[in-house]
């Protein structure tokens, strides 16, 4: 081969070199636009972060408001579950005294401001038990809550384990109604065993109060006393 062949042989090896170079350029470039660089990566991580923390914060909230939510229809529930019983004893109460266990002998209905004891009819006897169908009750108020307390037998009997109405009551106060008027305290001294009404108030904590009325034996008419004209006893007179 001669000098010019030569020539012509370094000059295809260096354009072929230079256009393998030009390739290697162009395939880098391809490469870096086709991946994500770490200033990226780090500001997909950081959205991501706030989008999860985010939606912690608000499944938090769903739950401490549905928690709240639950505990007051627990509440709701305790009171109209009390209300209802309470209606039943009250509504239903008897003109009958019965003694305690030392044997006193109580009034028909004995009231406090804080608590209430009576005998109340209609007992349902479902399993035929050699027992009355009047049952003798009591509510008061414990540092559990408010209780309701009953007894087997009328007379002389030992109380059953308490039952918890209510939790979680502060405070409460019994008022009786006789004629329109109001007292603290009940005991038949006005020669009625029975009041009209009885007003039950119940503070639970964070000062929520609750206030219900009650009827007292609805069935129940007092005979008046000798002298009255008709239309002007007990039974006429109640506010």
């Amino acid at each position: 081969m001669g000098r010019a062949a030569r020539r012509r042989g370094i000059v295809r090896g260096r354009a072929s070199d230079q256009a393998g170079f030009t390739r290697g350029i162009v395939r880098g470039r391809a490469s870096d636009q086709a991946g994500f660089t770490l200033v990226e990566v780090m500001v997909a991580l950081l959205i991501f972060g706030m989008l999860a923390a985010a939606g912690v914060a608000v499944l938090s909230f769903s739950v401490r408001a549905q928690g709240a939510t639950g505990a007051k229809f627990d509440d709701l529930a305790g009171m109209e579950r009390t209300a209802a019983i309470m209606a039943a004893d009250l509504g239903q109460a008897l003109a009958r005294p019965a003694r305690d266990e030392a044997g006193t002998l109580r009034p028909a209905l004995a009231g406090e401001a804080d608590g209430v004891a009576l005998v109340r009819g209609g007992w349902s006897n479902l399993d035929a038990a050699a027992r009355p169908g009047a049952q003798k009750v009591r509510y008061r108020l414990s540092p559990r809550g408010w209780e309701r307390v009953a007894y087997l037998q009328l007379d002389g009997a030992a109380p059953l384990d308490p039952a918890l109405l209510v939790p979680g009551v502060r405070a409460a106060r019994l008022r009786y109604r006789y004629r329109g008027a109001w007292s603290d305290r009940w005991d038949g001294a006005v020669g009625v065993p029975l009041p009209d009404a009885v007003e039950l108030t119940l503070v639970r904590g964070g000062g929520i109060a609750y206030r219900q009325i009650f009827l007292v034996g609805t069935g129940y008419a007092p005979q008046p006393a000798a002298g009255t004209p008709p239309g002007n006893g007990v039974a006429g007179a109640a506010g």
